[in-house]
This record gives structure tokens, sequence and C-alpha cells, in this order.
């Protein structure tokens, strides 16, 4: 199984829905909260190319981008194959 990252913030609506596709999928993951800024935070801005907004999600150290991106791939059939499901 792949290792899925996921950086989010309290009360995020597009970070909950992810989680609960992953968690729906049985897919684990290790979660970043930087609602309180810090290196977390340092960090994701680097790997995600300047990319800002949460959620921030990663497969195999590969930027996935964010929820909606997710579900995407999710629907075309591509989420199974990327973690290797």
């Amino acid at each position: 199984m792949a290792h899925v990252e996921i950086y989010t913030k309290a009360f995020c609506g597009y970070c909950a829905r992810a989680k609960a596709l992953l968690d729906e999928k049985g897919i684990a993951y290790d979660e970043y909260d930087i609602t309180m800024g810090g290196p977390k935070r340092t960090e994701m801005l680097e790997r995600a190319n300047g990319g800002s907004t949460v959620p921030q999600i990663f497969i195999d150290g590969k930027h996935i981008g964010g929820s909606d991106r997710l579900i995407e791939l999710e629907r075309a059939g591509q989420l199974d194959a990327l973690v290797g499901d």
C-alpha cells in the first residue's frame, strides 16, 4: 500500500471530504494539521510548489492536489491503482 499524506486545517470541509473518502476506502494516511502554521505548513508550501490551500495530498511523495482532484481520481477509477489497492 502506498504512503499517503494529507495536510489539513481544523474546520475545513474539503479536508473532511478527502479524509472521509480515504477512510471509506480503508486507505491509511498520515495527517499533518497546519491550522496554527509552523514548520509543517512551510513544508507543505515547498512540496506543493506554493499551493497554500488545504487539503494538499501526496501519494508516495507525488503531489496529487486537493480534495477535488482526489475525488476525480476515484471517479475515474484511478485512485486504487495509485495507492496500490
